[in-house]
């Protein structure tokens, strides 16, 4: 199979999607969905590959700040993978931030032995690091309020999926941009 790599366009961002979900599906990075492309702000560098039919097979979106260089997403459609995919999107990344001025090309990730082993081989090295906490009652019922009614000193919080009642629902509307009235539907069995 063909494939050709290119700029990305906003007709691009369906497959996009598509192709950024199944290949974080079975990475540590499996919950970081979104219902749009994240913007990359000016002058980054939005990349694609493309199969024959013009479906997104793999990105790389790499933001670009002065000296620096980060690559904010990089994803290969599992059917996709074990191509050169990556290679060659990071191949054109790095000509392309280096000729808009940028000395380092970094790239943060979560633990994925996978993953890890690419960006090596790629020629990566390793710096620094921080956690990412997640607190869920699927994982253990009390691990929400452990992680944000009990002080942390040295956590912050970056999100947080809350319950409240239906009676607050305009003040939150208020609050906050994201609320959703969830609804129980029932029927005899």
């Amino acid at each position: 199979m063909s494939y050709t790599l290119r700029e990305y366009t906003p007709a691009d961002e369906a497959s996009w999607l598509r192709c950024r979900v199944l290949s974080f599906l079975g990475t540590a990075y499996y919950d970081d969905v979104d219902r749009a492309k994240p913007p990359i702000p000016a002058p980054g560098l939005e990349l694609v590959a493309v199969d024959g039919a013009g479906t997104v097979v793999a990105i790389m979106d790499t933001a670009v700040d002065t000296a620096r260089a980060t690559i904010d997403t990089v994803a290969v459609h599992p059917d996709h993978q074990q191509r050169g995919l990556g290679r060659a999107l990071l191949q054109r990344t790095r000509a392309e931030v280096r000729e808009r001025g940028a000395a380092t090309l970094d790239a943060w990730t979560r633990d994925d032995p996978g993953t890890l082993a690419w960006y090596r081989a790629m020629g990566f090295a390793e710096s620094d690091h921080y956690l990412h906490v997640y607190a869920h009652r699927c994982t253990a019922p009390g691990e929400p309020d452990r992680a944000i009614l009990t002080p942390r000193p040295g956590l912050r919080l970056m999100g947080a999926f809350l319950h409240a009642k239906l009676e607050d629902e305009a003040r939150l509307r208020a609050e906050f941009s994201r609320v959703h009235v969830c609804r129980r539907f029932s029927m005899t069995a």
